[in-house]
């Protein structure tokens, strides 16, 4: 199993607080000079929401949609001791290690769904991919979604497989559709579903999805009060995947019906 081709960077500047997302994700600098979103380790949902960022940005550029640079970034303590926010500062003493940042899209402006224009291959493409992955964050109160150089841009897919926040139950989800996409921001301007579903069914290959989901860090998979290994958590999201993939005349069905 090979893993993508992730850059690693470190963080050299901690610039601002972006306090409109709910896990308060912050501006930062890297060693490249970049600017990025960096996802903590230490916030709410903490690894979890980075992995379901990871492994649904990723999916999101398979199908050949606008997704921003995903990299690896490494924090270290020295910021935290200079940040006089207590708030901020505990974050940042929480994430020590390796985070999650996103190429910062500097001066797009937040989709829309009123004003904004999308064709419906590409909205069809985010509903389905949406309720493949259980993704209960993109409506119209929060779309996730930005327009920057008159493109079409998916962010923030860490609140996707939320079977993993219970793993004693996960099985569970394995056979479940995905009712709450009748909620879906772009819902009602996804009109090719079925063609997005056979896109789906020809770019995730068992051999697509074994490199994303070896790319998940093991630090974010070891937790000690879960009695799955790294190991063994990799297989099961995996087996999710494949099982939605199985089901997608299903998650068509449903979306067609919930309009």
């Amino acid at each position: 199993m090979n893993s993508l081709d992730i850059r690693t960077v470190d963080v050299v500047q901690y610039i601002a607080p972006l306090r409109e997302g709910g896990s308060m994700p912050g501006l930062v600098r890297a060693d490249d000079d970049f600017l990025y979103v960096l996802k903590f380790t230490g916030a709410g949902q903490g690894k979890k929401a980075l992995i379901a960022e990871l492994i649904g940005g990723e999916l999101a550029r398979l199908l050949g949609l606008k997704v921003p640079e995903l990299v690896f970034m490494n924090l270290e303590d020295t910021f935290s001791q200079t940040e006089p926010d207590e708030e901020i500062q505990d974050l940042l003493k929480f994430s020590v290690g390796l985070n999650l940042g996103l190429h910062f899209l500097s001066g797009a402006i937040t989709y829309d769904p009123l004003v904004s224009e999308i064709d419906s291959p590409t909205a069809s493409k985010i509903v389905l991919l949406d309720s493949l992955m259980s993704n209960i964050d993109r409506t119209a109160k929060n779309t996730n979604l930005l327009e920057w150089k008159n493109e079409l841009w998916v962010i923030d897919n860490g609140a996707s497989f939320y079977f993993h926040h219970n793993w004693d139950t996960w099985e569970n989800h394995l056979t479940r559709t995905f009712p709450l996409i009748k909620d879906h921001v772009l819902l009602a301007k996804a009109k090719h579903l079925e063609d997005a579903a056979q896109m789906i069914g020809e770019k995730f290959t068992p051999e697509a999805l074994e490199n994303i989901i070896a790319s998940i860090p093991e630090y974010w998979l070891e937790d000690d009060a879960v009695a799955l290994s790294p190991d063994e958590m990799r297989a099961a999201y995996l087996k999710y995947l494949n099982a939605k993939l199985g089901m997608l005349d299903q998650l068509v069905k449903e979306a067609k019906d919930a309009k």
